[in-house]
């Protein structure tokens, strides 16, 4: 099993095969324009990436490594390439992830906004999402991104709107329709609601990799606040109390506990007309004021995961919600 250290380089150094890696690219759809609009990929890898090691490995292994290593994986009939859905409460670090694997594989990465192909006109909707994947086609090595994915994959048995069914069996079909050519090409869907999704998209072929996406552990809460804390005026802050008493905190739990905790020593800053350090009194102060906001979609999930789960989709969530005890 390969590790960080065995990612691709950074861009513009030589790979493995003494080439010229080319600069990485990201690919949005601008609506106004009605085409493509290409900007440079930041350099962010699972290095990136605090804690989640389970959940990279498993990544690495059905995504990563065929790509790297595709002699070996050819010989078991499997290419690089394919879909994965990833699903967890809000502010996980689904968004993050995915731009991480794309890093991570030297891929140009697209990531589709519902808002940006919807048109008003009849099958202009459809167009513009078979034309994001042509171009996903035409750069690969690609990573489609479809964040919300319950929004545009949704059940089509309750849409009201012909025009709504007809944009889920467009991305159906790009997913593996005939004419679809997608080696190289790894679609990564996101969601909060994945019992949402149409079932058509869970068949083998189409997102049938589910990664929950869980919130972060107590060392993984920790590195979280040492990145975001880093370069900031600051005592010798406890992060590894501050880390273990913010039980089912988000990734952006946390982001917005380090705002706070900045906000309050740029106040004493401006008052006192020097650069105050952030200290542990504002993190007590902040985490006292926040709660996590996991819990609201584990009560939910735990719902559909004990009733209405008949494939055994979610038995991480309810593995989760045992082991760490949420009521």
């Amino acid at each position: 099993m390969a590790d960080d250290n065995n990612s691709l380089p950074p861009n513009g150094e030589e790979g493995p095969n003494n080439e010229k890696r080319r600069n990485l690219k990201v690919i949005s759809f601008n609506r106004e324009k009605g085409d493509m609009v290409e900007t440079e990929q930041p350099k962010t890898t699972f290095a990136d990436v605090g804690g989640m090691e389970a959940l990279k490995k498993k990544i690495r292994m059905n995504f990563i490594l065929p790509l790297k290593q595709p002699e070996m994986f050819e010989a078991f009939g499997r290419t690089a390439g394919g879909s994965m859905l990833l699903y967890g409460p809000p502010g996980c670090g689904k968004t993050f992830l995915a731009r991480a694997i794309a890093g991570e594989i030297g891929a140009n990465f697209i990531h589709i906004e519902l808002q940006a192909i919807l048109n008003m006109y009849v099958g202009g909707s459809e167009n513009n999402l078979h034309d994001i994947f042509e171009k996903a086609r035409e750069e690969k090595p690609c990573v489609v991104f479809i964040d919300e994915l319950d929004a545009l994959g949704g059940s089509r048995h309750q849409m009201r709107q012909h025009h709504d069914r007809m944009l889920v069996n467009q991305l159906l079909t790009e997913l593996d329709g005939v004419s679809s050519y997608n080696q190289e090409v790894m679609v990564i869907g996101a969601t909060n609601t994945p019992w949402y999704l149409d079932s058509a998209l869970r068949r083998p072929g189409r997102f049938n990799h589910l990664l929950f996406v869980s919130p972060p552990e107590p060392a993984e809460r920790e590195r979280i606040l040492e990145l975001k804390f880093a370069g900031k005026p600051q005592e010798k802050l406890n992060l590894k109390k501050w880390s273990e008493g913010a039980v089912h905190f988000s990734g952006a739990d946390l982001e917005q506990i380090v705002r706070d905790a900045v906000e309050k020593a740029l106040e004493r800053s401006l008052e006192s007309g020097s650069i105050q350090p952030i200290t542990d009194e504002d993190l007590k102060a902040v985490f006292q004021a926040r709660k996590a906001t996991t819990l609201e979609w584990f009560s939910t999930a735990k719902n559909y995961a004990t009733f209405s789960d008949t494939n055994k989709d979610y038995e991480l969530v309810l593995d989760y919600i045992r082991t760490h005890r949420i009521k």
